[in-house]
Order: structure tokens, then C-alpha cells, then sequence
């Protein structure tokens, strides 16, 4: 008989929702590149602004000033932003690391009932040997007595 798993369906789950955690943490990885990447862009902006005005016309100083202090409250936002989603990827690489060891507990519960049955299989399979082996012994013995038996007979038959 093969082995049978008891709790192969709370396994099943668990394996399940490991998977649909994973799927969360790469999301929440991809919303943190994402953050990440807005805030190059506004950095390269930031030099691009730089750039620029130091071949303006004087006249554009302080337009070029209020961009570039509206820039750089942006990429505060931006970088509140990326912490706040940093944040919560690390939270979901938490519930993530733990679906993981919860999937670990069963798996190597598993593997220690497999081991248990295969134990208990070899020790019917010895039982079961040593019970043939037995009867063998009493039929081998049993012919050996017969035969002697006869053979005693066939001589006591002789001597008469």
C-alpha cells in the first residue's frame, strides 16, 4: 500500500498561500523599484534644471529657482513614498518568511511519517518472512520425521 499523507491537504494550503504570499512580496518589490525609479527621474530633472539655468537669461532666475525648489519638495514626497513602500515590502517578506517556515513544519513532519511507514512496511515485510520461514522450518521438519518414520518402518518391514 503507498504511502498516504494524513495532513496533505493542510500542506496543500499552506504551500497555496505561500505561493499567493510570494506573489504579494513581488508586487510590493515592483511598487519599490517603481517609487525608486521616479525619484531618479526626479533627480535627473534636478540636474537637467541645474543645467539649464546656468545658460539662462538672467531674467529666468527665479522662475528657475521656484522649479527648482518645487523639485526638491517633490523628492521629499518621493522618498516619504519609497520608505512607506519599503516599509510594507519588508512587512510582506515577514508574512512570507514565515508562510515558508510554516511549510517547512509540515514538510518535515511529512518526511518523518514517510520514514515511520517505510520502517513499519520493512518490519511487516520481516514478520512476514520470518512467519514463512517458520513454516517452512515445521514442514521441513515434519517431512524429515515422516521420512525417518518411514525409513523405520521400511527396516523394521526388512527385519522381519
Amino acid at each position: 500500500m503507498p504511502f498516504r499523507y494524513r495532513l496533505q491537504k493542510v500542506l496543500d494550503f499552506r504551500i497555496r498561500k505561500k505561493e499567493a504570499q510570494l506573489l504579494v512580496v513581488q508586487k510590493a518589490q515592483q511598487a519599490v523599484y517603481e517609487a525608486e525609479e521616479r525619484i531618479r527621474q526626479n533627480e535627473a530633472e534636478i540636474a537637467q534644471t541645474i543645467q539649464n539655468k546656468k545658460t539662462a537669461d538672467f531674467r529666468m532666475m527665479e522662475y528657475y529657482d521656484n522649479y527648482l525648489h518645487h523639485l526638491w519638495d517633490k523628492a521629499e514626497v518621493l522618498e516619504q513614498e519609497r520608505q512607506k513602500v519599503q516599509a510594507i515590502l519588508d512587512e510582506e517578506k515577514q508574512k512570507l518568511v514565515k508562510c515558508e517556515q510554516e511549510v517547512k513544519v509540515v514538510e518535515k513532519h511529512k518526511e518523518k511519517q514517510r520514514e515511520l511507514y517505510i520502517e513499519e512496511e520493512k518490519a511487516a515485510e520481516l514478520k512476514q518472512f520470518s512467519e514463512i520461514g517458520v513454516q517452512r522450518f515445521f514442514i521441513q521438519s515434519r517431512e524429515a520425521q515422516e521420512e525417518q518414520e518411514l525409513e523405520e518402518e521400511l527396516k523394521r518391514i526388512e527385519t522381519e
